[in-house]
């Protein structure tokens, strides 16, 4: 455990910061000081650079994962901007970065230890998904982008969650060594191609630029510290999906990072352990620190947003704690099944159930639950109900109904009724 280490195994913080200061770094560091502010396309290319990967999920209750988290921070943005760039433009990728996840097309030379990893583990050929695999390839070759519904077989397997059938395993073990990738999804149905299809030469015959298992564990928690703006040492979610790096070779990269100059050890006001931040985010933490903020907009953060990827940090520096209850039984859910954060400013002011009806072609706001010590002023609803617009306007839903216990909130029920049915 990261408590039993001595405190010497890590730099002390060279700069100390405030809570506020941390809060304003983090937001603008995921292009959320202000929120929406990125446009189009490229402002949704810029953004998965910059963080360098989001997680993918494909629960659909108000989008999927990474519409919600760019809904947020693109202007207009419409799910068809990510699907052109992932199977149009193919500047982006459907790979495994921290879990499942999307990143650059220029990254996939560095998960060369993964796809390895992947042949080491499942590529025996007694493996039953392995038997079949040039099968699973010569009708893809033939045929094109095939899913598992395409090809007969009812023979199944134990797989990670359940038995499944031996053609799925196929396709899903050969996409995981890097021999198939997504062309293209119907809904949550992955079609897959031969990855000589899909990537250029160029990118395919890339040599792995980390040489040895350390320059791999430096440049992915370099990586991975990106993809936060700010990280603690503390094992956590955030860390996940960094092959053969446990708590002692994570404090080993984080020193020599340090010792390179491409991290920097932070200290936040009141809290105990040291965080990290790349030296080349300097420029952002010294423009928050000293430019006024921007004007205080609302925006609605998905449930795996990477500014929720360490619920710690999210507690430490923003007072604020989440939980996604998607896979709680009902009976022990707090608020409801995909519950929103909503962000104002550089807080969390609250968190919603949002549903959109398919048949009405509506936004449903179920409930609303306003974070204790909040009293919403003027300029925090209309915040909010502009903020609601521009959600639904992203679903391209045709109005906006507010649940029953929306009606017996006194601020937010007064604010949005001139603007929306209710339920």
């Amino acid at each position: 455990m990261v408590s039993s280490m001595p405190k010497s195994a890590l730099p002390s913080p060279s700069l100390e910061i405030s809570k506020k200061e941390a809060r304003r770094f983090l937001l603008a560091h995921q292009r959320l000081w202000p929120p929406r502010f990125l446009h189009g396309k490229q402002g949704t290319m810029e953004f998965i650079q910059h963080v360098n990967c989001v997680q993918y999920d494909p629960i659909n209750v108000v989008g999927r994962n990474p519409d919600l988290v760019l809904q947020a921070r693109v202007t207009d943005y419409t799910p068809l901007m990510l699907e052109e760039l992932l199977y149009t433009d193919r500047t982006l990728l459907d790979g495994w970065d921290k879990v499942s996840s999307i990143f650059p097309v220029e990254d996939w030379r560095f998960f060369a230890r993964h796809r390895a990893l992947m042949v080491e583990q499942h590529g025996h050929p007694d493996n039953p998904a392995m038997q079949i695999a040039p099968r699973v390839k010569e009708a893809i070759r033939t045929r094109g982008p095939l899913s598992s519904i395409e090809l007969h077989g009812d023979d199944k397997v134990d797989w990670f969650w359940a038995p499944t059938r031996v053609v799925r395993a196929s396709m899903e073990t050969l996409y995981a060594m890097g021999e198939l990738g997504v062309h293209h999804r119907v809904g949550t149905r992955r079609y897959f191609d031969l990855i000589e299809r899909l990537l250029p030469e160029e990118v395919l015959t890339a040599p792995d630029p980390n040489i040895s298992l350390e320059d791999y564990r430096d440049w992915h928690v370099l990586r991975r510290v990106g993809s936060l703006g700010l990280a603690q040492v503390t094992t956590g979610e955030h860390w996940l999906g960094i092959l053969h790096t446990k708590t002692a070779e994570r404090y080993g990269s984080l020193r020599r990072l340090v010792d390179r100059g491409d991290l920097m050890a932070v200290g936040v006001e009141d809290q105990p352990q040291t965080y990290f931040m790349r030296c080349v985010d300097v420029p952002t933490l010294q423009a928050a620190q000293t430019k006024e903020p921007p004007p205080s907009r609302a925006a609605f953060i998905a449930p795996l947003d990477n500014l929720l990827w360490d619920r710690k940090l999210l507690k430490e520096i923003f007072g604020f704690e989440y939980a996604w209850e998607v896979y709680k039984p009902k009976e022990k859910r707090k608020y409801g099944y995909y519950v929103l954060p909503v962000l104002y400013g550089d807080r969390f002011i609250a968190r919603f159930d949002p549903t959109f009806d398919k048949e009405s072609k509506e936004l449903v706001v179920q409930n609303w639950w306003w974070e204790k010590g909040v009293k919403p002023e003027d300029a925090t609803l209309r915040a909010v109900k502009d903020a609601l617009g521009e959600f639904a306007r992203y679903l391209q839903a045709d109005g906006i109904q507010m649940g029953e216990e929306i009606k017996k909130d006194a601020h937010l029920g007064r604010t949005l009724q001139h603007s929306s049915k209710t339920r």
